[in-house]
């Protein structure tokens, strides 16, 4: 007769135990198979957490592969960026309050970003250093004389930051520096295009 072979299956063991108890209670009946629940279900017993070393706790490492050493080789162009974006946050503010109607919005979102970015800048501070990071705000206003003249001049200064970012960004072997540094020269050259999008839409007018 043709046998067909069937994949071992996990047992419910506590009918057999029964049988068993009366037949031959000093046995154990099929030891080996009682412990293959677990072996194919892959468990393990978990780790006691008072066995854990100290060494391999979060935070131990005195210098961690992220916001480490090599990070804290940026910090004095990190203390730049937080100033420059404190600086164009006001500058936004300032030229959204002078702008037409259906600029003010997008600018003031604009403004809104590099206070963001600022805050993000202290924070990776606080990660290098812990310390916090007091800046010096300027409050220097820059006033051209014409709307479009300041949108070239936003223009500029908002795809300077986004070259400036990238080139720091290649500048470290610290992957999250990097990361972040990138993620902000890209939000950087965002604002330049909208920027050059008012300019266009206003020379247009």
């Amino acid at each position: 007769m043709e046998q067909t072979l069937h994949a071992p299956q996990v047992y419910d063991f506590r009918q057999h135990d029964r049988i068993w108890q009366r037949v031959a209670p000093q046995l154990e009946p099929f030891p080996e198979l009682r412990q293959q629940p677990a072996a194919l279900s892959g468990m393990t017993e978990p780790a006691s957490p008072t066995a854990a070393s100290p060494a391999l706790l979060p935070g131990a490492d005195p210098n961690p592969c992220c916001m480490g050493t090599a990070a804290a080789e940026m910090l004095g162009v990190l203390t730049g960026f937080v100033e420059e974006s404190l600086s164009d946050r006001q500058q936004l503010l300032s030229l959204s309050r002078r702008a037409p109607q259906w600029a003010r919005q997008p600018l003031r979102d604009m403004a809104a970003d590099e206070a963001v970015h600022a805050r993000r800048l202290m924070a990776v501070y606080y990660l290098i250093t812990g310390d916090c990071y007091r800046p010096a705000v300027s409050h220097q206003s820059v006033c051209p004389d014409s709307w479009c003249a300041a949108l070239r001049e936003r223009y500029h200064a908002e795809a300077c930051n986004g070259l400036n970012y990238a080139r720091t960004a290649e500048g470290t072997t610290d992957p999250c520096l990097r990361a972040l540094l990138e993620e902000l020269s890209a939000a950087e050259y965002h604002h330049a295009r909208q920027l050059l999008q008012m300019l266009e839409r206003s020379l247009r007018g």
